[in-house]
Order: C-alpha cells, then structure tokens, then sequence
C-alpha cells in the first residue's frame, strides 16, 4: 500500500483544490445483468434453494428424507444457479442492449439450458424419466424470468433517475441558517480582511454549485473529501480556533466511488452535535485507508459536556447515507455509526471499484 498523505491542519486549508461540479453525462447507467456482485449471488442462490427445499417437502414422509430429498436436488441445482449466475455476469453487457421483454427471454432461454444441465447432474446420480427432463428445463425458465424481473427492478432502483428524490433530501441538509451565518461571516470579513471574505465567498459558491447540480450515481472519494474540506473551510471561519480538524489520507482510496454529497451532512452532523454545543469546541478526525482491495473511511468527532448535548436527531441524515450506499454497492458496503471510545465514530467500508 502506498504511503499515507498525513495531515493535520485547520479545517480551511486550500490543499484540496477545486472540487468539480457534476454534469448531466456523468450519470453512469447501471447494467441489468450485473450478477457478478457479492449481493446478488447470495439472493439468487437463496431464492433458489428456498424454492427447492419447499418443493422437497412434498413426498418426503419425515425430516430425514426431506433432508435427504433437498441435497440430492441440490447436487443439480446448486451448480446450475452458479452457472446461469456466470454465465449472465460475463455476458452482461451483450444483453444489456436487447429490449426488455428480450433480455427476459434471453434469461428464460439461459434458464431453460441450466435446468436441463441441472437434471443432467441428477440424472448422473440416477436414471431421470422425461417427464423430469421437461421440468427442470420449465423450472429454469420460471425461476430464471423471476430473477430477470428483480433484477430489472434493482437496476431501476439504482439507476440516477429513480435516486434523485433521495440525494434531493440530502442535498437539502445545507441548512438555509448555515448559508446566514456563511454570509454573515463574510460580511464581517469584508473591511478587515477582504481575502478572506472573497475565499469564504468562493467556497460557498461551489459548495452550492455542488449541492444543487442535477444528480448523478456517484463520484470519487477524493471528490467528497475535497468538497468536505471546502464546507470545513466555511465553518472554520464562524468557529476559529474552537474547531480542529485533522486529515488522515491515504491518496490510494481516492477512486472509490460513492454517492454524491455523502460526507458533507456527515461533517455537518459532527460539527452540529460535537463541536457547536461545547463551550471550548471540539476536534474532528478524518481518516481513508485503502486495504485489500476495499476502502475504509472513518470520521470520528468529540462529544460535548453531557450537560451541553443537543437534543438527539431523528437519524434521518444516517438512514439515509446507509441507503444509498446500499443502493450503490449492496452488500460489498458496509455503514456503521454510533459511540466509541467516548468519542462519535462514522465507518464506511467501500470496494475499490468502478460502479457498473
């Protein structure tokens, strides 16, 4: 792993650079057939062996042979699921281009080759009649059209169209008293120091560039980080030396993707409930590390006196991130939040990946 960028510095430094603003064309389109994740594997060889342990029961007299029943099935059925699975990973970007009705005949036909190579593992272990033939090969197809249909409606719910209510909600989060106090704050900096003021001015104004840009699926960490150190740079100038914030970076995260506008409510939740209410401020921590293969980002944030504590939110800002992680990566993320250590921790794990 390469050497870690070390920083520690107040939270306005400039050593981000511009942060730049999404475009309509950024929106990626997402793959129909992408069964090559972690999440659908597991759903799929789930749905499969459900069905196949309902339909053991019948015949079976007692627990034993329901047993004995469901393994033979899934001597055939186990390999063909993964197969189809396979099959329609590698092939994901041919049949993305077929219309939607055939990308379901498509997966029907596949279905209907898999359950047939299905009955040939059974039939291996023991002579299958015709009959039995016949209804692997529906079987495949019933399931595999069932399995098309969801991940059809997964791809429309992680399409950008479908999630831009949810990162509307998010975007909104720029609270319309921090765009006051910002304004305020320059106001005040104008005569003193007219600089500053105008850096306040143009931080804000991407800030906002960003927030109310149309949505697209996702972006890189390095561009959320920059974008972090940008609304820091704001608050830094309301909060002086009350705020501290430190950056630990590892420049080798920087490509992951992840939704757009996902850190900033973060930092705004830590400053909100960590640093404002403390009467000597409080610190912030920032750290990315890439290892094998996956992303970890942390951000750790002091907690005030008890007797200085804001009134609790109602996790919205926090269902949210964990959703649209989950509508991004599935399974491959993973989204933790809560106390540790006396201090507020916010852990993301990420694959280091392009989103497809």
């Amino acid at each position: 792993m390469q050497d870690m960028q070390i920083l520690s510095t107040p939270a306005g430094s400039d050593e981000s650079g511009a942060v730049l603003a999404p475009t309509a064309g950024a929106a990626q389109r997402v793959l129909v057939f992408d069964a090559c994740h972690v999440g659908v594997v597991l759903r799929a060889v789930l749905f499969v062996q459900s069905v196949v342990a309902t339909a053991a029961l019948f015949g079976a007299g007692n627990a034993l042979e329901w047993l004995a029943g469901m393994a033979l099935v899934t001597s055939g059925t186990l390999p063909a699921t993964l197969l189809w699975l396979v099959v329609a990973c590698g092939m994901k970007r041919l049949l993305q281009r077929l219309p939607r009705q055939a990308q379901v005949l498509a997966g029907m036909g596949l279905g209907t080759l898999c359950g047939l190579y299905a009955c040939a593992m059974l039939w291996l272990v023991d002579d299958a009649p015709a009959s039995f033939w016949l209804a692997s090969a529906a079987s495949g197809a019933l399931l595999s059209a069932l399995l098309v249909t969801a991940l059809q409606l997964r791809a429309r719910a992680r399409a950008p169209a479908a999630t831009t209510a949810r990162l509307a909600e998010l975007q909104s989060r720029i609270r319309p008293h921090f765009l006051f106090n910002t304004l305020n704050s320059a106001i005040a900096l104008v005569r003193a120091e007219p600089a500053q003021a105008e850096a306040l001015l143009e931080d804000l104004s991407d800030l906002f560039r960003c927030a109310l840009a149309e949505p697209r699926a996702s972006t890189t960490l390095a561009e959320e980080i920059a974008l972090a150190r940008q609304y820091l740079a704001i608050e830094q100038v309301r909060f002086g030396a009350r705020l501290r914030a430190h950056w630990q970076l590892d420049p080798a995260a920087g490509g992951a993707r992840l939704p757009p506008l996902l850190l900033q409510p973060l930092v705004e939740n830590a400053i909100r409930h960590g640093v404002e209410p403390s009467p000597d401020g409080g610190s912030l921590e920032l750290t990315t590390r890439l290892h094998r293969g996956r992303v970890e980002i942390t951000l750790v944030n002091s907690l005030p006196p008890a007797s200085a504590r804001s009134t609790p939110g109602h996790g919205m800002a926090l269902r949210n991130v964990r959703e649209r992680l989950s509508l991004l990566h599935d399974l491959q993320a993973d989204f933790s939040a809560g106390s540790h250590q006396g201090r507020y921790r916010v852990r993301i794990i990420l694959p280091l990946e392009d989103v497809a």
